[in-house]
């Protein structure tokens, strides 16, 4: 299954790392170099949760992020699966 929060989209980004050598200047060295740039992945923060919806009167099950918890929680399971498209 996708790695994607189905209420905000979010889904896992790629970036990349820097890798430096050498001692910092600061403690005695000539200063930090750039060696080479890595890629990487930065997942989503992703809970399955069942979820009561109380209009509905059955609880649902989704993969979400800890932000769409937060924003169930503020503005109810309701308001947030219909403004998502979800209902």
């Amino acid at each position: 299954m996708a790695r994607i929060c189905i209420i905000r989209g979010t889904r896992v980004r790629v970036g990349g790392r820097i890798h430096r050598s050498g001692l910092a200047k600061k403690k005695g060295g000539i200063g930090r170099h750039v060696t080479k740039v890595v890629k990487r992945t930065i997942s989503p923060n992703l809970q399955t949760k069942r979820i009561w919806v109380p209009e509905l009167g059955t609880h649902v099950r989704m993969k979400l992020s800890c932000r769409a918890l937060k924003t169930i929680s503020k503005n109810g399971a309701y308001a947030t699966l219909k403004k998502a498209g979800l209902l």
